[in-house]
This record gives C-alpha cells, sequence and structure tokens, in this order.
C-alpha cells in the first residue's frame, strides 16, 4: 500500500476527527461498563477514564490504539515504532516513541503497561473492538447457534468502522479486516433474522451491512430476501434498481442471475444508467 507523506497523514487524520466528532457528552463507550479505563476504536478514537473523556496528543493516541487492536499481547518498543513511524531511521522512531509515551501523561498511561523493552494494554483496560470482534466470530460460529440471542443492539455494535480516516498502513489493513469480518456476521445476522421472521431486525442488519457496502451484492441479496418475505415486492424492488443503476454507473456491471432471479417477475425494473 502506497504511503501518504507523514504530514498529509496527520493532517488527514486531524480533519477526519474534526469533521466526524464523537460526542463526548453522552457517556462513556458502553463496552466494559465496569472498567475504569476504556478506549474507543470504533467509529473514531477516544479515551475514557473514569466517567471522563481524556484529551490526549494524536501521536499519542496513535500509538494508544495501536497497542489497543493488539489485544493484551506484549508489544515490543521496537515494532510499535517501526510501525507507526515507518519512514523515519530506527533512532528517530524510538525517540518519536518515548515522546509519545510521556505525553500520555498520568491519565493516558493509565491505559498501558510501560516496560522497558515493551507495552501493552493495562489489565484493567476495556477495548469495544474486542467486543465487537467477539461478537461477530460468535455469530459465525456455527458451534455457538442457539446459544444467544441477538437483537438491534447486537447490530448497533457492528455498525461502526475501525478509525475512519486513519491513512496509516497497520490502520487500514486492520479496517479491512474488520470490514470483511462485520459484513459476514451482518449478513449471517441477515439471514437468521429473516427466517426467524423478525423482519425489522433482517432489515436493520442488512441494511447496516448495505451501508457499510453499497456495492457489495452478497448484502443486497439478504436486504432484497428480508424484504420479499415480510411482503414487500415494491421495497425489493426498489433496492434491487437502485443497486443496479450504482453498479452499472460506478462500475458498468449488471447484477448477478442470482440477484436478479430474486426480482424476477415483479415488475420491469429500472435498467442500469
Amino acid at each position: 500500500m502506497a504511503q501518504r507523506p507523514r504530514g498529509d497523514r496527520d493532517a488527514a487524520e486531524r480533519q477526519a476527527k474534526r469533521s466526524t466528532p464523537r460526542d463526548r457528552t453522552a457517556g462513556a463507550p458502553s463496552e466494559g461498563p465496569e472498567a475504569r479505563v476504556r478506549i474507543a476504536v470504533l467509529g473514531g478514537f477516544d479515551l475514557w477514564v473514569g466517567d471522563e473523556p481524556a484529551e490526549i496528543p494524536l501521536s499519542s493516541g496513535r500509538l494508544l490504539a495501536f497497542v489497543a487492536l493488539c489485544s493484551r499481547a506484549a508489544v515490543p518498543r521496537a515494532l510499535i515504532a517501526g510501525t507507526l513511524w515507518p519512514d523515519a531511521p530506527d533512532r528517530c522512531a524510538h525517540a518519536n516513541l518515548r515522546s509519545a509515551l510521556s505525553r500520555l501523561r498520568e491519565t493516558g498511561k493509565q491505559a498501558l503497561d510501560i516496560g522497558a523493552s515493551e507495552v501493552r494494554l493495562a489489565r484493567g483496560a476495556a477495548v469495544d473492538f474486542q467486543h465487537a470482534r467477539s461478537l461477530a466470530h460468535r455469530i459465525l460460529d456455527p458451534a455457538q447457534n442457539g446459544k444467544h440471542d441477538p437483537g438491534i443492539a447486537t447490530v448497533e455494535a457492528l455498525a461502526a468502522d475501525l478509525l475512519p480516516g486513519w491513512y496509516d498502513d497497520w490502520a487500514q489493513l486492520e479496517a479491512e479486516r474488520w470490514r470483511q469480518l462485520r459484513l459476514h456476521a451482518l449478513e449471517s445476522l441477515a439471514d437468521t433474522f429473516t427466517a426467524a421472521g423478525r423482519y425489522a431486525e433482517a432489515v436493520a442488519a442488512a441494511r447496516t451491512a448495505v451501508h457499510a457496502d453499497p456495492l457489495r451484492e452478497s448484502s443486497r441479496i439478504c436486504l432484497v430476501r428480508a424484504h420479499l418475505a415480510e411482503g414487500n415486492p415494491s421495497e425489493a424492488l426498489h433496492d434491487f434498481n437502485d443497486y443496479a443503476q450504482r453498479l452499472g454507473a460506478e462500475l458498468g456491471l449488471l447484477p448477478t442471475e442470482r440477484l436478479r432471479e430474486l426480482v424476477a417477475g415483479l415488475c420491469t425494473t429500472v435498467a442500469p444508467r
């Protein structure tokens, strides 16, 4: 993946955080309410200590987010420095790491266990992504079928992108992994809800997946199936036509036969533009 100049990437991250602010008055992330330190990386980055959001510099936030995505594993300082500052000489990268750690101040340092050669997430810190990822894996695990009853709250837990607006290679790689995982989980949820006659939840799950990737046909199929099962052919046709037009305009493609067969016979569909 091509690197943007560091100054451009940092500027883009700052702009992204300004353009999609999190509601810092609405309360801390819901995951791990018993935890004193909570880190949010879904929908944007935030650090909460107790009931208060903690303000930390951007470089320290990048450090904290990277370690949080490594779960509970101990992360060597050399790996952190080389990943967060890939274009800098080793000596400068390690100096940048020491600076980012020092700028966390005492509040931010509560989220980490900092050793001489490695850094790990503090034992009592909670990360919203860990909960959401575990939830997605449970949904996709056949052995877990029937062991939990997902609902709208489950759909909402899978709705957010990982670190949107962050252009570092490591962040984009993790964001794409999360996108694929949650899309498959949302599609599985939509089919499960449809089979159970829980159509409002089925449509919500499928539409959340469609919103994440409007050109992903498997998500559109889940949405069309949910509409048809509920007895809403007009909505099924509307979503089919919307997809066909987008697909034709952006990629010059037609929907596959699998999707076309779902709406065949409803009425004359709108041809892609």
